[in-house]
């Protein structure tokens, strides 16, 4: 009796069941990209389209246990790829590296910190966290997705402020993260796992449509993608969009747009020509039939003509 009650006790970590979350409706599956490491795919749309999922999350299994990158935008998302994982694996989900504390990666979290796993988040988190925003857009997506994100949707505190490009070793794998700063998000990292040659970028790649650049600094965003784009890789997975073993391809649609959008509105700004003027003024082009284009283009040209406008006041 008392080695079946230990037994138990050991597996309760892994006894998070589905029906403790909403079921979601579409598919959420785990592809092998390479050796030990996997993805999952979202698919390609605004923030509460398909049930939220419109981002990508991954893992890596190593001989100690499961690395999570990022954990979907929904607990419910989150269990659906829990029960992914285990029909690869029932090792412990040891640790969950956030790329960035935006809504579409981190409303999974608590499902993870549920199974016991450690939360490590750059630097940064904490502005999102303290802010009025992180409450409110809760508050909104309980309403926009629900039942999925609901009252027992919860904002995971990290465990671990990453401040630095940090090397560690989980079982038999070796990782680095690569620290950004404030790039798309008030803190953002990427994830390399060298045994498998396998990068998670987060939100610096948007592959296949137009990213979302919001308050953004551009210029530390370009330059991070210079730092990206010379990393050694095999394969890469985007923050939204299809993973590659094309990594500099992949990555092509994103360096191409913000450069752009930099140097088309920066000769706007020197030359004091109101926004809606240099707009319409503007060659588009090149990125128009690029999906999110419609939704996105004019909001991100203006959020990048006020930074502009900051930056050379």
């Amino acid at each position: 009796m008392i080695k079946k009650t230990l037994l138990l006790l050991s597996l309760l970590p892994f006894l998070v069941q589905a029906n403790d979350y909403e079921k979601v409706g579409v598919e959420v599956k785990a592809e092998n990209l390479n050796e030990n490491a996997y993805y999952i795919p979202g698919l390609s749309g605004s923030a509460t389209e398909y049930e939220g999922f419109i981002s990508n999350a991954g893992f890596v299994v190593t001989t100690e246990g499961v690395l999570v990158f990022d954990s979907l935008g929904t607990p419910s998302l989150a269990n659906a790829m829990l029960e992914e994982i285990r029909k690869v694996t029932n090792k412990p989900i040891k640790l969950v590296i956030v790329s960035h504390y935006h809504a579409d990666h981190i409303y999974g979290l608590q499902v993870f910190k549920e199974q016991g796993a450690q939360i490590w988040a750059p630097k940064g988190t904490w502005d999102y966290l303290n802010s009025e925003t992180a409450p409110n857009l809760l508050n909104s997506r309980r309403t926009l997705l629900y039942p999925w994100v609901n009252s027992k949707t919860y904002l995971v505190e990290p465990d671990r402020i990453i401040d630095k490009d940090t090397k560690f070793s989980l079982g038999n794998h070796q990782f680095l993260l690569t620290y950004f700063g404030k790039v798309h998000s008030d803190g953002d990292m990427s994830l390399l796992s060298l045994n498998d040659q396998t990068l998670y970028s987060g939100d610096l790649i948007f592959e296949g449509r137009i990213p979302f650049v919001g308050d953004a600094d551009v210029f530390r965003w370009i330059k991070a993608l210079d730092r990206v784009r010379k990393t050694e890789m095999e394969y890469f997975v985007p923050g939204h969009g299809t993973a590659s073993d094309q990594p500099q391809e992949t990555m092509g649609l994103t360096y191409r747009y913000l450069n752009f959008l930099v140097d088309q509105l920066t000769l706007a700004v020197d030359e004091m020509i109101q926004f809606d003027t240099a707009y319409e003024a503007i060659d588009w082009s090149e990125f128009e039939d690029e999906p999110a284009f419609e939704a996105a283009n004019r909001k991100n040209a203006y959020a990048v003509y006020l930074y502009l406008e900051s930056v050379f006041d």
